[in-house]
């Protein structure tokens, strides 16, 4: 009884591990089983689209890079007139 509530200056005590696994429980493991559970739920009720859906997809993610790149490209064409009356060749 007395070695376990000797408390050495150099050496701090050493935290039970029952309570520390318990806590572990709580902050890690059941957050973990409650996101897994969550995921494979998830993955059971999604399908894969059909051939419309999926062109549907394509063609609007083709669009949105279409229209990326030439609001870049003006923004370019832009910003070269610009910076050389700014920097002055």
């Amino acid at each position: 009884a007395l070695r376990r509530n000797f408390v050495c200056p150099t050496h701090p005590v050493q935290p039970n591990p029952v309570i520390m696994s318990s806590e572990a429980h709580d902050f890690a493991i059941a957050p973990l089983k409650q996101f897994m559970k969550e995921s494979i739920h998830l993955v059971k009720k999604c399908t894969k689209p059909d051939r419309k859906e999926f062109t549907a997809i394509a063609r609007a993610t083709g669009v949105g890079f279409l229209i990326m790149g030439f609001v870049g490209f003006f923004v370019k064409l832009i910003h070269i007139p610009i910076n050389n009356i700014l920097v002055g060749q």
